[in-house]
């Protein structure tokens, strides 16, 4: 069974543990700029946290555009084929979520490789905002964060037919218009 790793942003903290433990497992390291996750945080409101890795995508774009066939899928996993590789970059230029980095120390482009099916990152993730789940529940998270919100909500404004109209969530909100 195919398995992903899957972010929580709003879990997130920021602490970038996650990148240390992965160049400390993949190079042996403590070097956040030799990791294959990176977390970017954007500033100044609303504060935005987010891990940056590869998502082992299905038809990756960094392979298709590899020259030399260098990335390859071995088992669920996409990788960087050092002996093949030539060090184009395009591959880091290609990706979607730029997830694929380069640093001076290493001569090929490096991307996560799920760290032989048990990522670190995850386990070691201190907010639990990094998962490593099966494909078939992908997005449970999310849609589960997308009905808590409309739990919260008074109303929604939406058009129909060029109108504009509103819809109030069972009386909530009626509150005002009586008073």
């Amino acid at each position: 069974m195919a398995k992903r790793l899957v972010v929580i942003p709003e879990k997130c903290s920021g602490c970038k543990i996650c990148e240390v433990v992965c160049s400390i497992h993949r190079f042996g390291v403590n070097n956040p700029k030799k990791s294959a996750i990176r977390v970017i945080v954007l500033y100044p409101h609303p504060v935005i946290r987010m891990p940056i890795f590869c998502n082992q995508c299905r038809e990756p774009k960094c392979q298709e555009n590899c020259p030399t066939e260098a990335i390859v899928r071995k088992n669920d996993t996409v990788e960087i084929d050092e002996d093949r590789c030539v060090s184009c970059q395009q591959c880091v230029v290609s990706c979607p979520f730029g997830a694929i980095f380069l640093h001076e120390d290493i001569p090929v482009p490096f991307k996560c490789n799920l760290c032989g099916g048990v990522p670190q990152c995850v386990r070691e993730c201190p907010n639990n905002a990094l998962f490593y789940q099966p494909e078939h529940i992908l997005g449970q998270a999310q849609r589960v964060v997308n009905a808590l919100k409309y739990t919260h909500m008074k109303e929604v404004l939406y058009i129909e037919k060029g109108e504009k109209k509103r819809l109030r969530y069972a009386g909530i909100g009626r509150e005002k218009e009586e008073g």
